[in-house]
């Protein structure tokens, strides 16, 4: 297990047999440690290839305590669909009460063990342990992830068995605890779906929204996600996101296992609490299920939901689910837009490589009112630009002689910095931006870009917002928050009401930190359904530019390539469209398998729709 530390106690090799032809290692739980209290960590299962399944090893006969404690936590990390090797390092009683599902620790480097006491003489003696460590995250029983700091403690305690005489452990944690490394080679986040219940999105269509899990990566990973998506929703994503399927669906009885056939079709047998459900309900529940299952194995192009009875309820393909939901990483944007060295709202196509831009149609590209950053609308009909002294925020069309008449909202702020951040669109045509006044800080959201601005609610909100961007969802809202000089990346849930029947009451829940290991952050933008890049200082005081997942984890792959002086950044999430962002070398662009590559020298603040 995860041992990444360095000193203390003497390191052991890990006994590991790999079989070529079966793709199997096997763990040994081999090493003794003197029971004198000296710290010892687990050592880290060396990085496998992905095809490579790992088990562990049973305890062998008349192993001392230490090692009894030392192969527990190496079974732990093993392939073994029902921890059932594990299940062998403790009593019967220990291992009926032990809910390994009901939560997965990790740890920095791994649970280190102390020796905390023995008692007792000859025959009669029992142990006890402490498993130590420094938090880095959980993954709860609904498998969400979320960070954590601070230091683990936790008792294990073994008992001689009086019949075999063989050690056993009779009290521990519940759930499992592991490593960061080993946690980063049997876990994979995966992506289910479900639909926005506050209706944003196109007319017709409902607008799918992310719900980032963890499942074992080896471990019928498609039958523990469809699994997780029958469940429902996190808690956390729950208040604003439903389901399709009835409640109380499930896989039908006796289905252990799902494999999609040579067909690239996966056929999901229910039981009879989705048996009666309408055409229109069951393209949808396919639609969760397939968009779902795309970004865990994008060769699934096809679904069959059946009934209890074996008859097919539907069957849904590829385009038919683009048709049924809006996703906001298939939404592809027509252009890139930034401001050019007159003050004007400028565009290049996107995806081109082109560097010559033109104005927009419209005020905001005719430079009557000079502006210092925009949003364009997801339509790509509408932009909002806030002026040069960063007091005003004007919004309009992007049509040939359109004009812009009065600011729809102004700032009272002493300074530039104190005054209004760059806007943001939601799905719904809604414009969020913060006042940064220090005399009334405030998150603003105005409908359609026009009429009174509303107010925002943000309980929990422990500092002053930075910077604003909405999810292409509509229903997530991601924050730049500096405290005392350090800015930190949280992520709210959007709550609407019908507040006093009048007027909607939106209000931004649950804060959480989305990079966690950065000291202070710079820039953000969104990168996928569940993802967004962000640019500031890592622990340490390193500058880097990173991928993060909306709970805080990181996700698999490169991050960007490094760029020095990053101010802003623009993303799209369609992951077709290359990363821009504004440095200290003007405007740059990242495309697939390059290097950055200078768009302008003289623009800033470049923007994607949203």
């Amino acid at each position: 297990m995860g041992a990444e530390r360095e000193g203390g106690a003497r390191r052991r090799p890990l006994r590991a047999v790999t079989y070529a032809v079966c793709g199997a290692v096997l763990l040994a739980g081999c090493a003794s440690m003197p029971d004198n209290g000296d710290l010892r960590d687990v050592e880290s299962t060396p990085r496998q290839d992905a095809q490579v399944r790992v088990f562990a090893m049973p305890p062998r006969e008349d192993a001392p305590p230490s090692e009894i404690v030392q192969g527990f936590l190496e079974a732990l990390t093993s392939d073994d669909p029902q921890y059932a090797t594990a299940r062998q390092y403790l009593t019967p009683a220990a291992s009926q009460r032990w809910r390994p599902e009901r939560s997965t620790t990790v740890l920095a480097g791994g649970p280190d063990i102390r020796m905390a006491r023995a008692t007792g003489q000859g025959d009669t003696d029992d142990y006890a342990f402490t498993l130590t460590g420094s938090k880095v995250a959980r993954v709860d029983a609904q498998q969400a992830y979320a960070p954590l700091s601070g230091d683990y403690s936790q008792p294990v305690h073994l008992t001689r068995d009086r019949r075999t005489g063989q050690w056993r452990i009779d009290v521990l944690p519940q759930g499992v605890v592991m490593g960061q490394s080993d946690f980063q080679r049997n876990y994979m986040s995966v992506d289910k779906y479900y639909f926005a219940s506050n209706g944003a999105g196109s007319e017709g269509q409902a607008t799918a929204v992310a719900d980032p899990v963890f499942v074992r990566r080896r471990v019928d990973a498609t039958t523990q996600v469809v699994r997780s998506l029958l469940r429902g929703p996190t808690s956390w994503l729950g208040p604003v996101v439903r389901s399709s399927f009835p409640t109380g669906t499930a896989l039908r009885k006796g289905v252990s296992s799902l494999t999609p056939d040579d067909q690239n079709r996966l056929t999901v047998p229910l039981n009879d609490r989705a048996s009666r459900v309408s055409r229109g309900k069951c393209a949808e529940m396919a639609t969760q299920l397939l968009f779902t299952l795309r970004n865990l194995t994008p060769t699934v192009d096809t679904v069959e939901l059946q009934r209890a009875d074996g008859s097919s309820l539907c069957t849904l393909g590829e385009e038919r689910a683009e048709t049924v939901a809006a996703r906001g990483s298939v939404r592809r944007p027509e252009f890139l837009y930034f401001v050019d060295d007159r003050s004007r709202l400028v565009r290049i196509a996107g995806g081109s490589a082109g560097t010559s831009a033109d104005p927009v149609p419209g005020a905001l590209g005719e430079g009557a009112q000079k502006i210092r950053s925009a949003a364009v609308s997801w339509d790509e009909r509408s932009a909002a630009g806030v002026g040069l002294d960063g007091k005003s925020l004007y919004v309009g069309s992007l049509v040939s002689g359109g004009s812009l008449g009065d600011p729809v909202l102004q700032s009272r702020g002493a300074t530039e910095a104190d005054r209004l951040t760059v806007p943001s669109w939601d799905a719904r045509g809604d414009l969020w931006v913060a006042d940064r006044d220090p005399a009334r800080p405030r998150l603003l959201v105005l409908e359609q870009g026009a009429g009174r601005p509303l107010e925002v609610k943000v309980p929990g909100l422990d500092g002053r917002i930075s910077a604003v961007r909405v999810a292409a969802d509509g229903v997530r809202i991601a924050f730049v928050v500096e405290k005392n000089g350090k800015r930190s990346l949280q992520i709210g849930r959007i709550e609407r009401d019908g507040g006093d029947g009048k007027r909607p009451v939106a209000s931004v829940l649950e804060l959480r930190s989305a990079a966690p290991q950065m000291d202070d952050v710079t820039a953000m933008s969104w990168a996928g359904d569940s993802r967004l890049v962000v640019a500031g200082r890592e622990q340490g005081g390193l500058q880097a530019m990173r991928y993060v997942q909306v709970d805080g984890s990181a996700p698999d792959g490169p991050a960007p390539a490094a760029l020095t002086g990053v101010r802003s950044i623009a993303s799209s999430e369609d992951d077709r469209l290359p990363l821009v962002a504004y440095s200290e070398d003007g405007i740059v662009r990242l495309p697939s398998g390059a290097q950055w590559q200078q768009v302008v020298k003289n623009g800033a603040a470049p923007v994607y729709p949203g």
